[in-house]
């Protein structure tokens, strides 16, 4: 499944992270909420599939093959350690290649975003590329470039019990990517975790839906 949108020699698995329930929506899987005209994953895999060669969703739940029809399913390979063992599974998943990850409540990063964070990485050697937000790490390690050579440092830090994306920052070659071309990062990096949050997600889709029809 190609993106067909990059100049890259390069290949780069686009994972979708799907991780978890929300416990402030009562359980409910998240992306699978309609915002717009379209689920949040919907509108994540579009991103990634633009700017990957390929897409993944890393899942555990069981109707996961379901959610998009065709679409490869990996679940975690060390299951409870977090997001950054979703990071693990896909980078684990792509066997040698790059990989883009997106959470899949994640639903209104730009296609043209991801495919920076690739090309940049790409261009500086970096282990990972991260676009610069507003987030206690100053950047968003969850929508993020990681290179094939990442895995090692994402299995050092789990082999020590820590599931924190972020913390690869201080292991490896990190790159922090300007975001700020692409709009507000507190809109573009918005994800779901209440019910006020899904209300928001879906008047920003309706807006988008509406800018595109014209």
């Amino acid at each position: 499944m190609s993106g067909g949108a990059t100049t890259s020699r390069r290949r780069c698995l686009g994972a979708v992270l799907a991780g978890g329930r929300a416990t402030r929506m009562d359980g409910a899987l998240k992306g699978l909420e309609v915002a717009g005209s379209r689920r949040l994953l919907d509108r994540a895999a579009e991103s990634l599939r633009a700017a990957a060669d390929c897409l993944a969703i890393i899942a555990n739940d069981p109707s996961a093959t379901g959610w998009i029809p065709g679409v490869r399913i990996v679940p975690d390979a060390r299951p409870g350690l977090g997001a950054l063992g979703g990071i693990h599974a896909a980078l684990a998943a792509a066997a040698g290649a790059d990989v883009l990850v997106l959470p899949w409540d994640a639903g209104f990063v730009p296609s043209g975003l991801l495919r920076e964070l690739r090309e940049a990485g790409e261009l500086h050697g970096a282990d990972v590329a991260a676009p610069r937000s507003n987030s206690p790490w100053g950047f968003e390690p969850l929508c993020a470039w990681y290179s094939a050579s990442a895995i090692s440092y994402v299995v050092a830090l789990l082999d020590e019990g820590d599931g924190r994306a972020g913390a690869l920052a201080v292991r490896c070659r990190h790159l922090v990517v300007d975001s700020s071309s692409w709009g507000d990062p507190d809109d573009i990096f918005f994800n779901v975790n209440t019910p006020a949050d899904l209300d928001r997600a879906r008047a920003n889709a309706a807006r988008l839906d509406r800018r595109a029809a014209q």
